[in-house]
């Protein structure tokens, strides 16, 4: 195991994957400090580009952007008191506070200089992971992945904020958008109309970056809200970074605590936030949370970006996406010739592990580079959003239209955008309707597999039960601990 993660560790320094490493963390800084748009959009933008692309490059990208998006939501969020995205909700108590007090810059350093530490010990719990799951995966046959693949539908009841029904709901429709095009196990075609395009199913990336991205641009033309002008760095960065060293055990208490949340598939980067608030209201003495204390920022920012490393533990090694970004970097996996599962722990190990390193790299170089340029990026962040419609227009129809050089991408786009944007106006949630989608060809393969090849027997199967329980205690405590984070941001609030 060490050997193989030097390896992967020479892999990783190679000068063209760092390279792309380098532009996936530009994009996701620039992704996360635009408020509205966060880790789906920007995932969704860069997974037309990846299609063949070299698994080591492509992944470099894809762990590039995820490590420090929320890295970079941490300026609107400390500056104009916008969340950048649904993790930075709780960075707002007190780093908003600090900038009106004129300590912008010191509540960015500490938050950065956490962020920082956060991800790096979600990457480290990533890898502590690879050995123990190993045995019980590569045990696995159809029966188990089957079960695996509703687990990760189950979680489309999570992702539905305080309406379950409406996340199944939206699962199910996924499933239904992915079953267009050739069964895996009968040879007939569903759902075409007699349309050649549909003939081999809708393009995910086109799925991807119509229900996510589409409705933002809609968005933004119409909230067309007056931008703060209270976007001035104060202070000193290295005074955060010191206030960060100063409370060490918040911090590491916090990134396992994010990294223990990220590994429940389903539980967003807001219940972490909330729940890393929350704990560290509750355990830090003489605090003022609320009213611009420090350690309400160092809490929230070193759960969220530890929370990464937790969340790629399931979508990985068991291939259950818990959330939209998750689910895209499942389509991204696929896209690349790759299969998350047992084959990312044995045939595609080494690219397990450069997952990784990319991720304990990107998040220091990313922090780093959010320090030394925090001035110039600062400003990016109060751009108006109906200015980069136009730019961001172009970007999705060359991405939709790059999937299959085909006209029917883009009405594909347009169709499928059209029923984000109305998802959105009805407040059901998009997410479910990804994974839905990605897992919909994987969960009918290996049910008919399953039924083929064990009849009905598998279903006492004993893995098979401990995984319809784990469904059931799943949905149950991550239900719980969403009335937990709930019950603390009004309390917050």
């Amino acid at each position: 195991m060490l050997e193989s993660a030097v390896s992967a560790l020479h892999i990783v320094l190679d000068p063209s994957r760092m390279l792309f490493m380098v532009l996936g963390i530009g994009l996701g800084i620039v992704v996360g400090l635009l408020p509205g748009l966060g880790g789906t959009v920007g995932m969704s933008l860069l997974l037309p580009f990846i299609f063949g692309m070299d698994p080591y490059i492509g992944m470099a990208l894809l762990i590039g952007m995820v490590a420090v998006v929320h890295t970079g939501d941490t300026f609107p969020s400390v500056l104009l008191g916008i969340p950048g995205s649904s993790g930075s909700q709780a960075t707002i108590m007190d780093g908003y506070p600090l900038a009106k007090k004129g300590q912008a810059a010191r509540a960015m350093g500490a938050a950065l200089f956490c962020s920082m530490i956060g991800g790096v010990i979600g990457g480290i719990a990533l890898y502590a992971a690879i050995p123990f799951a190993t045995p019980l995966i590569t045990s696995f046959s159809s029966p188990e992945l089957f079960m695996l693949t509703m687990l990760g539908l189950s979680m489309a009841g999570l992702l539905a904020g305080d309406s379950p029904a409406k996340g199944a709901m939206s699962g199910l429709l996924g499933l239904l958008i992915g079953s267009v095009g050739s069964a895996p196990a009968i040879t007939e075609y569903r759902y075409t109309f007699d349309f050649l395009y549909l003939s081999n199913g809708l393009s995910l990336p086109v799925v991807a970056l119509a229900i996510f991205a589409f409705p933002i641009l809609i968005t933004m033309l119409t909230d067309k809200g007056s931008v703060s002008d209270t976007g001035k760095l104060q202070g000193g960065v290295l005074e955060g970074v010191k206030d960060g060293l100063r409370n060490k055990f918040l911090i590491f208490r916090s990134a396992v605590l994010g990294s223990l949340i990220g590994f429940i598939p389903g539980l967003g980067g807001s219940v972490v936030d909330w729940l890393a608030y929350g704990a560290g209201k509750k355990t830090v003495k003489n605090n003022n949370f609320g009213g611009g204390d420090i350690r309400g920022v160092i809490a929230p920012e070193s759960a969220n970006n530890a929370k990464e490393g937790g969340s790629l533990i399931p979508t990985l090694l068991f291939g259950i996406p818990g959330s939209g970004t998750t689910a895209i970097l499942l389509g991204g996996l696929i896209l690349m010739g790759l299969e998350a599962g047992p084959r990312m722990l044995t045939n595609d190990l080494p690219v397990t592990l450069s997952i990784v390193w990319t991720l304990v790299i990107a998040n220091i170089v990313g922090a780093l580079m959010c320090m030394v340029l925090i001035r110039p990026i600062a400003k990016i962040s109060l751009i108006p959003g109906e200015k980069l419609v136009p730019f961001l227009v172009i970007l999705l129809l060359i991405g939709a239209y790059q999937s299959n050089f085909a006209w029917g991408d883009i009405v594909t786009f347009l169709v499928i955008g059209l029923l984000g944007y109305v998802m959105t106006i009805l407040d059901w949630p998009r997410p479910p309707l990804l994974i839905g989608f990605v897992l919909a060809i994987s969960a009918e393969r290996y049910y008919w597999i399953s039924i083929e090849r064990y009849g009905w027997e598998w279903i006492s199967n004993p893995i098979v039960i401990a995984l319809a329980v784990l469904i059931v205690v799943l949905l149950t405590g991550g239900s719980v601990m969403k009335r937990i984070s709930g019950r603390i941001q009004k309390e917050g609030v």
